[in-house]
């Protein structure tokens, strides 16, 4: 993978999550490596059906670190994804392949599917292969569909938001998750990800409310109540 070559990665030895920061086209970004056998899971409510919201609270409800958290996909008001969701196999809402207002409906948009693999497919793309995921969030806009960028950017856009989302290898043995540090249009989002980090896909989570938990950059952020979170569980170490 190229995007592993020649950089210094500043996690900690005993840490599975690899995550790095890097400088390009002016702008600061933090990416965090995942393979597909480390334990990435989605998390949106407890036992009890409420919320989330948080990335503490993740780690309390489940009762074991989290080693690398970050927002995951859009969500209503009251926290509801507003596009495709699933958690352990089960369908919180359906897939939604209609152009509408916003990011989300910027078509094509796409679905983040862990299963024993980790793709990023294009919305109608997903639902010609319908794979069988045990997670999967949708967002919008799709940043990079097989190695272009998504039609409607546009180079010098003074649209400039903190970003945040997801690529993945072209095997689905890796992804690469990233946040943009400094506000970044969608264009040089989406270079970031094909150019600099080599993915054939990758999918916008959000803006302007993307927060990165990556406990080898001793960085956690804080803000806003989040709807979905994707993150990686520990597989040793309980939460405190």
């Amino acid at each position: 993978m190229r995007w592993l070559a020649g950089v210094v990665l500043l996690a900690s030895p005993a840490a599975a999550v690899e995550c790095a920061d890097a400088d390009y086209l002016g702008a600061s970004y933090t990416y965090c490596i995942v393979t597909a056998d480390e334990d990435l899971q989605l998390f949106l409510r407890n036992g009890a059906g409420d919320i989330l919201g948080s990335f503490k609270a993740v780690e309390a409800n489940t009762g074991r670190d989290l080693l690398f958290a970050m927002n995951a996909g859009m969500y209503h008001e009251d926290r509801d994804p507003v596009g495709h969701y699933v958690e352990d196999g089960a369908q919180e809402m359906r897939v939604i392949s209609s152009d509408g207002p916003g990011n989300f409906g910027l078509l094509p948009n796409g679905i983040f599917c862990i299963s024993d693999l980790l793709r990023v497919y294009e919305t109608l793309d997903f639902i010609a292969q319908a794979p069988d995921c045990t997670y999967a969030t949708q967002s919008g806009p799709m940043l990079v569909i097989n190695g272009a960028l998504h039609p409607r950017f546009i180079e010098n856009s003074d649209s400039l938001n903190i970003r945040n989302g997801v690529g993945t290898t072209a095997d689905g043995t890796a992804a690469v998750f990233a946040i943009s540090n400094d506000a970044v249009n969608f264009h040089n989002f989406g270079t970031f990800f094909r150019d600099h980090l080599d993915v054939p896909n990758a999918l916008f989570f959000d803006g302007k409310i993307s927060r990165l938990y990556a406990p080898s950059l001793n960085r956690s952020d804080f803000g806003w109540q989040l709807g979905p979170i994707v993150g990686v569980l520990d597989a040793t170490t309980p939460a405190n």
